[in-house]
């Protein structure tokens, strides 16, 4: 008996130090104190996990960085669901999270030096048309077909994921696995919409019904009632619009995240305006080679829709935002909504949707005592240029990027991890966190149906088929990195007011121009943008070059037509109806 005891006790202590059974107990400890809820069962969450703990036995050990630009999601990435990984699989995670401007800097090192900084990225969908063309990211329709199939999620389910149309290149193939998403968004205090008295008052100066801006011609009338009409609510000042101005290159982004065509200045066509896109360059349908962004070129980034896009953004910054808007940055910015004196804001994120709804005991005002949201957000509205079936406005899609210039064995550990992050073990969870959402399974799970009265919008919008309207930087744009600084170094000269929007987009489409000659030159040279480089137009007149019929698009002898709201109760119904 004692024998058999203590080869019992033998047993158990062989078991406790195998493998397997470690890592079994590590998922179960995660499954059942942090992995809830999720789109599995607890049963195939175990599965998912067994998986991974097996593939990455080879590579138990290792130590893998990854990168990402720092917001909530990626934060809980970074305190969370590393440390579980690690736990589960042997491999040890760091991951960094910085400034947006920083990661860019990074890959573009990176892929300027081929030497290893970091083992993979969690970079913008942004930068797929630069990926697509320099290749120095890992094409992931390959991989997970060939070197990474080893590695690759069984349960991995692409179709689930919403934001793939954003991470494939003009050759088909999928560069980018989407890890997190949002989109820019209208953002207002519904409870000061519904009031009867301010819904008395500006329909007697505007003839028509406070609501939800269809068109910029009501924003700009509403942030106009706010700030002069209204003045006061409570007791405290209030203002008619938020946005920000600081020369930095987050203004940059605050451009190229779709606000020229929010303005209308592309062409029709969904994910982006092809042949003219968002950003003004234009490359012609079933080519690879941009051909240029100035409006003499066929381009839009100087055309007029363009020109009032910027002239209203700073129209607006100096006469209806918060004193002191146009000197601060995105960052800076953020507090704003939550102090309670800004009755709407065009161009919101919804990745910080996590901010506006802790309770007032943090110091947010726009909850009520029971912590339910005082605001709701809607689609942004559009200006007068835009046409049916144009792109709505931007949505971020951080997404997982593999390196070539990185050892084979860590960029197995690092494939593992960035599936291991949107799995649909941890998703729902991480989701829930963060409020970014990547599948489609995940926002439609029960547990958001039943948040969804206190995230103002955010699921219903979601579960709309009107999300595929909100989409990432394209690929007519052939380096992201270089051609995204020139954006802000010019509208910060509109900003300070050394430079009329006129002045500015005309020098900023020259500046493209110029710098992708000399892409074309370095293509044509060594392949350096694998012959998907640009190849310029020839410079024509301007003023031919204008049409009612297309981008670039002749300027309007009225750029502010009628305005025109919704209720949000009758666009919610809108949404609901059509999921």
């Amino acid at each position: 008996m004692k024998l058999k005891l203590m080869a019992t006790a033998a047993a158990a202590l062989f078991l406790l130090a195998s493998p397997s059974y470690a890592d079994d107990a590590a998922a179960k400890k995660w499954i059942d104190a942090e992995f809830q809820p999720s789109v599995l069962s607890k049963d195939d969450q175990m599965k998912e996990m067994q998986w991974f703990a097996k593939a990455a036995k080879p590579f138990k050990g290792m130590e893998i960085n990854i990168v990402s630009e720092d917001i909530p999601t990626h934060e809980y990435e970074s305190k969370v669901l590393a440390k579980a990984f690690s736990e589960i699989t042997g491999i040890k995670i760091n991951h960094q999270y910085m400034g947006e401007g920083d990661v860019v800097q990074a890959i573009q090192t990176q892929m300027q030096t081929n030497r290893t900084i970091y083992d993979a990225y969690i970079n913008d969908s942004d930068l797929i048309g630069t990926h697509a063309r320099l290749q120095a990211a890992v094409n992931l329709t390959d991989y997970m077909a060939g070197d990474g199939k080893d590695v690759t999620n069984p349960g991995i389910d692409l179709k689930d994921y919403m934001g793939t149309a954003f991470t494939t290149g003009p050759d088909g193939k999928l560069w980018q696995l989407p890890d997190q998403q949002f989109a820019n968004l209208y953002w207002f205090r519904k409870d000061w919409f519904d009031r009867a008295d301010l819904k008395e008052k500006f329909k007697a100066k505007y003839g028509y019904e406070l609501g939800v801006p269809v068109n910029w011609s009501a924003y700009e009338d509403i942030a106009k009632f706010f700030t002069e009409d209204i003045k006061e609510i409570d007791g405290k000042k209030i203002y008619g619009h938020m946005d920000y101005g600081k020369r930095a290159p987050d203004l940059g982004w605050r451009m190229t995240d779709a606000w020229l065509s929010m303005a209308g200045e592309a062409d029709p066509g969904l994910p982006n305006g092809r042949p003219v896109d968002e950003w003004g360059i234009r490359m012609e349908k079933g080519s690879c080679n941009p051909v240029g962004a100035s409006v003499s070129r066929g381009g839009g980034a100087n055309s007029p829709a363009a020109v009032y896009a910027v002239a209203k953004w700073d129209e607006w910054l100096r006469k209806y935002a918060p004193p002191g808007a146009a000197d601060l940055d995105f960052y800076q910015s953020l507090p704003s909504l939550a102090s309670g004196n800004v009755a709407q804001q065009i161009f919101w994120y919804s990745a910080f949707t996590a901010s506006l709804v802790v309770p007032k005991s943090e110091g947010n005002n726009v909850v009520d005592d029971a912590g339910k949201p005082l605001w709701r957000m809607a689609p942004s509205p559009h200006g007068p240029y835009w046409k049916e079936g144009s792109q709505r406005g931007y949505q971020d899609v951080g997404s997982a990027t593999l390196m070539k210039a990185v050892d084979p064995a860590h960029t197995k550990a690092a494939w593992l991890y960035l599936q291991f992050i949107t799995s649909k073990t941890v998703d729902t969870k991480k989701s829930h966190v963060g409020l970014t959402f990547v599948r489609d399974s995940t926002v439609r799970h029960k547990s958001f149906t039943e948040r969804a009265p206190n995230l103002g919008g955010l699921i219903e919008f979601y579960r709309s088929p009107d999300r595929v309207s909100w989409t990432p930087t394209g690929v007519n744009v052939p380096d992201y990195p270089k051609l995204a600084q020139l954006f802000w170094e010019n509208i910060g000269d509109v900003n300070s007011g050394a430079f009329t929007a006129q002045q500015a987009m005309d020098r900023l489409a020259d500046q493209m121009d110029t710098l992708m000659g000399r892409m074309e030159a370095a293509d044509k040279a060594n392949h350096t943008y694998h012959d998907c480089g640009p190849r310029l137009a020839e410079k024509k007149d301007p003023a031919t070059m204008l049409s009612k019929d297309h981008a670039p698009w002749a300027k309007l002898d009225n750029e502010k037509p009628p305005g025109e709201t919704i209720a949000y109760d009758e666009l919610i119904k809108r949404w609901t109806t059509a999921q």
